[in-house]
């Protein structure tokens, strides 16, 4: 099972993975920590992450970035409008009212959903973590996030189904940042709680988020977050005052040229680093736009003052997170700061005078967050031990829901009166679950909804669920228990419903339908209405609308209390009139609408879709590959055909070879720039028809020396045991070894004649001693002598001692007479035939010999 997490970025994105060891952020094809979220559409593939950064420049309007502020958003959202001004491609609206980007590929527009591009960049950072794991990756936990909607979520899962994923939770980015600081805390008070305000300001967006620590648990007291403001603002501001400035000094507008914009975004970019630690800072582009060099220059302190307006919203957030945390500035303990925005000295200053103490940057500030997602993969995941962290999230907007009135309520408030309460208030644990008690005739609808909209540009309502059809036995309201889930991902749906009617059972008189009825009425109640919420894990949080129902139950305790073991006090306290009621449950159909978000069939349609772009690109891999390794074979060949194989060809074969070297690299620049991967394979086999023989030759006359020297070898070590008059070959017969002579002779014979004939030939002929014939020989050598020289000595003649007490002498008879009374005494002391042979004997019997005594004393015994 995989234990990953991934931080999506708006510009960069992370991978983080569990080992045995720890958390390890992984690299790369590029070797790099960060992989840039981009998807690069060309005429043929597509370019993802690190190769779809360096195709930008040369394909801004096909180069989709910053997908995160993309999805599971409005078209017509006010914060969509203005980011869109900014990017290089084309984004219209679908008939949805969702976006739609336009890009370019294999040579004809298409249109792709941000839900897809999402998904085609988690296939990219999936394949970033397999390569790194060497196996399958599916289990994952990816940050999110804490401003995302229920939409949003929605978007993140369907685009992780796209990729292939399997996500165990979609894990709020600041609560990650929390957990990964915590988690390795060993100071953490027991009883006391450290608060600590996490401030994170990302590319785009700020989030804040006030966390109390204990011992081995953290508690999300508050979150509050600005969805527009980040680093990207402040590059935004530079990037504004260098294109009026160049309009004033170049007489030339970057903003009509897409090309422009991107490197002067970039140059930007880098120079708000620069004055993050210099007072000052120039700017230099050679070439931006019409063939002109620009330059600039501005100072950190013009830079502030242009930078204002961003500036003063970053106290909102604070001030926000401050208040719905019940907390006052001494009450925090500590600040850390993290994001790839946080570096502007002008942000640590304001933290710094909010907060009253510095802020702290003891966590690394880009990769906390993929770090914290791995924890909590690795902590829900069955496969790693993980120290008991326990994380409590909370959900960060308010869930209600609203219906219809009945018809006897729009009598008195009209037709169109609407009931709603608030189910999920800001603030509630994540996951959660509540039950509502909804009386009703017939099939109703129950719509979900925020219960406050105004910091989310987003509709109010989520999603509508149709609650029917079914049927009151008694022809009056039906009582319908709806479970509300709020699961981990932090989406709220509509689990169940279920009808609940009431019916009274008679009681019979006899003694043996008692015991019945009471044991039955024992298991309903258990079954059926008095099921405590603990039972089930996920139902803690369970407020019953209807709880008391099993008071009203009447001759309940009765039967719960009285079970079984008396069945005759049963029947003395239990009256036959008394009617019983038990609770009947009915499932009744529950159908969702979500508004904006992906069928089921649309998201199977996106996987198929992934499915062929992927294979798409496997392709054009594999025929890059291809087509270098028939340039590679052309240059190499051709430098060594005037080289090291020289000798090895004649002339004539030579400058044939080389023209036709020639006429292929000629054929890879003009109509064989574009082929397919069998054309260039069958272009390289061609080659090597030609080129295989000379390289065979050299190889084979570099080699013969250093194997026909092995052969000698073997020749004359198995000649010198043959030979030799060590002692220990004295057991091989005298013809034996004349055979193994005899095959030495044979063998070297056999290579002197090869080699002669070899050394008359020139280097360029086929040689006639090959390497493999050498090797052949020697093992033939080898396999022939070594069983003859290696045969083990023959085991010497078995002695005629242990013989020797069968007939033993006169004293011997003690040696009999003695291991008769062992047995006697092996109970009593615990001795053995060694004492005996202690006491009286010179030498003790063999030990073949004492099997035969023992068996002669039993025969003794029983005699």
């Amino acid at each position: 099972m995989s234990v990953v997490g991934f931080d999506f970025g708006n510009e960069s994105c992370i991978v983080a993975v569990a080992r045995q060891r720890g958390i390890d952020v992984v690299l790369n094809d590029e070797s790099k920590r960060e992989t840039p979220a981009i998807v690069c559409f060309g005429d043929k593939q597509r370019f993802l992450g690190t190769a779809g950064a360096a195709s930008t420049m040369m394909n801004p309007k096909n180069s989709i970035s910053q997908i995160k502020r993309l999805i599971g958003r409005q078209f017509a959202d006010p914060e969509l409008q203005r980011d869109l001004k900014t990017f290089p491609f084309v984004v219209t609206e679908g008939p949805d009212g969702y976006p739609l980007i336009h890009a370019r590929y294999l040579g004809e527009v298409k249109t792709f959903t941000p839900t897809q591009v999402f998904g085609m960049m988690l296939s990219n950072l999936k394949e970033i973590a397999e390569k790194n794991l060497n196996a399958a990756v599916v289990d994952c936990c990816i940050g999110i996030p804490l401003y995302f909607t229920d939409l949003q979520r929605r978007a993140v899962l369907d685009a992780a189904t796209i990729a292939g994923l399997h996500p165990l939770r979609l894990f709020h980015e600041t609560t990650a940042t929390a957990l990964a600081y915590g988690i390795y805390k060993t100071d953490l008070p027991e009883n006391d709680q450290l608060n600590v305000a996490f401030v994170d300001v990302g590319h785009a967006s700020m989030q804040v988020c006030i966390a109390g620590f204990r011992k081995g648990q953290l508690k999300v007291l508050s979150q509050s977050f600005d969805r527009s403001l980040g680093g990207r603002d402040f590059d935004e501001v530079l990037f504004h005052h260098f294109v009026a400035k160049f309009k004033d000094d170049y007489k030339i507008d970057v903003l009509q040229n897409a090309r422009a914009c991107l490197r002067l975004r970039a140059a930007c970019e880098k120079l708000k680093k620069v004055l993050s630690a210099n007072p000052e800072a120039p700017l230099n582009i050679e070439c931006l736009m019409d063939e002109k060099d620009v330059r600039g220059f501005i100072k950190r302190d013009e830079f502030e003052q242009l930078s204002l307006p961003i500036l003063e919203r970053v106290k909102g957030p604070l001030e926000k997170a401050l208040a719905e945390a019940g907390l006052t500035v001494d009450n925090v303990h500590m600040v850390e700061v993290v994001g790839s925005g946080s570096r502007v000295p002008a942000i640590n200053k304001i933290l710094t005078e909010f907060f009253k103490k510095e802020p702290r940057r003891t966590m690394n500030a880009s990769e906390c967050v993929a770090r914290g997602c791995a924890l909590q993969c690795a902590i829900l995941s069955p496969t790693f031990k993980v120290r008991e962290f326990q994380v409590n999230e909370s959900f960060p907007f308010s869930i209600s829901l609203s219906w219809k009135g009945s018809s006897s309520d729009a009598q008195e408030s009209g037709p169109d009166s609407k009931q709603s309460t608030l189910v999920f208030p800001k603030g509630n644990p994540i996951p959660s679950v509540k039950a509502l008690t909804i009386y009703r005739q017939g099939t109703f609808s129950i719509d979900v909804q925020y219960d406050d909209v105004s910091g989310l540009q987003t509709p109010a309502k989520i999603s509508t669920y149709t609650i029917g059809p079914f049927q009151s036995t008694k022809g009056e309201k039906a009582k319908i228990k709806v479970k509300v889930r709020l699961n981990v991902h932090g989406i709220v749906s509509i689990e169940s419903a279920t009808l609940l009617e009431e019916e009274e059972i008679e009681v019979p008189v006899s003694k043996e339908s008692v015991g019945e009825n009471a044991k039955m009425e024992t298991d309903e109640p258990a079954a059926g209405v008095a099921t405590p919420p603990s039972t089930n894990d996920n139902d803690v949080n369970m407020q019953d609308a209807n709880a008391n129902a099993t008071a009203d139950v009447p001759g309940a305790e009765n039967g719960t209390s009285e079970a079984g073991d008396k069945p005759v006090q049963m029947d003395t306290d239990t009256k036959a009139e008394a009617p019983k009621k038990k609770i009947k449950k009915i499932n009744v159909p529950v159908a969702e609408l979500v508004y904006g978000a992906m069928s089921a069939t649309d998201v199977q349609k996106a996987v198929e879709k992934e499915f062929e772009m992927a294979l798409q690109d496997r392709v054009m891999e594999e025929t890059k590959d291809k087509k270098n390794a028939v340039e590679a074979y052309v240059y190499d060949m051709r430098n060594k055909l005037n080289d090291k194989y020289q000798e090895f060809v004649i002339d004539s074969d030579r400058e044939a070879f080389t023209t036709k070297l020639q006429e292929v690299e000629d054929w890879l620049y003009e109509d064989g720039e574009d082929e397919t991967k069998g054309v260039y394979i069958a272009k390289l086999e061609e080659l090597k028809k030609q080129g295989d023989p000379i390289e065979e030759r050299y190889k084979e006359y570099t080699e013969r020396g250093s194997i026909i020297d092995q052969l000698v070898y073997c020749i004359n070590s198995y000649r010198e045991v043959a030979m030799s008059s060590d002692p220990k070959f004295d057991h091989i017969d005298i013809s034996e070894k004349q055979k193994v002579l005899n095959e030495c002779v044979e063998a070297e014979n056999w290579l002197r004649e090869k080699k002669h004939h070899q050394d008359t030939l020139p280097k360029y002929a086929s040689p006639v001693l090959l390497s493999a014939d050498i090797r052949k020989k020697a093992e033939a050598v080898d396999r022939f002598c070594k069983p003859i020289m290696t045969k083990p000595k023959p085991p010497p003649p078995k002695p005629t001692t242990p013989e020797a007490p069968a007939t033993p002498p006169p004293q011997g008879s003690e040696q009999q007479q003695q291991p008769q009374q062992s047995p006697a005494q092996e109970n009593p002391n615990a001795t053995s035939h060694e004492n005996a042979g202690d006491n009286g004997n010179p030498a003790p019997p063999p030990a073949s010999a004492e099997p035969m005594e023992t068996e002669k004393s039993e025969n003794t015994d029983s005699a």
